[in-house]
């Protein structure tokens, strides 16, 4: 088993198709699957049990604040978003307004969902390479993205992205605070640092 990301090159001059790559996904459903603005497709290990936890923690905690407050959808790691640069991405965890999935047909919401999530995770794993993160949570950004927060259990910070600001990091703290993105939500860290 690889433990490092493999990215695989589009044939030069050649581009494929969003069908085609949501046909490769659901082919490879034990994969985790991405393709970046420039069409490559990049494989990512499976997570470990200490990032499926964390991973877990942080799920939950969304869908129980969407479920209380019901301002919207909430989506786990398994969720694909075609970016408007034309990526496909799967935060660790997202949200998106009911005004937007409401958007969708019940054909469109069955697929990867065109559009950057109002609200984006990233939990740095063991495996992940941070300034490849980090690169990940700027395009969610220039794609539309209002607040997006990175998480590295490893060095307990928290980097929160907003759109026309540096990241801004928090260092070891017990909860960050998504208002008034998400009114109300606050994520508790202490399961996933």
């Amino acid at each position: 088993m690889f433990t490092r990301n493999v990215t695989l090159l589009p044939p030069p001059n050649h581009e494929l198709s969003d069908d085609w790559f949501f046909d490769f996904c659901v082919a490879n459903r034990n994969l985790r699957i991405e393709r970046n603005a420039n069409g490559e497709i990049v494989i990512m290990p499976p997570t470990g049990g200490d990032t499926g936890r964390r991973n877990t923690s942080i799920t939950g905690q969304l869908w129980a604040w969407n479920r209380r407050m019901k301002l919207g959808v909430a989506f786990d790691s398994s969720t694909g978003f075609h970016l408007p640069n034309g990526a496909d991405r799967a935060p660790d965890a997202a949200w998106i307004p009911n005004a937007w999935w409401e958007r969708f047909s019940p054909d469109e919401r069955a697929r990867f969902l065109s559009l950057s999530p109002l609200f984006a995770i990233e939990l740095r794993s063991r495996t992940d390479r941070l300034d490849e993160l980090r690169a990940k949570m700027r395009e969610y950004l220039d794609n539309g993205t209002e607040l997006g927060w990175l998480l590295d259990p490893k060095t307990r910070t928290v980097e929160i992205y907003r759109p026309g600001a540096e990241a801004e990091v928090l260092d070891n703290p017990t909860t960050v605070s998504a208002d008034p993105v998400l009114p109300e939500f606050a994520l508790e860290l202490s399961d996933i640092f």
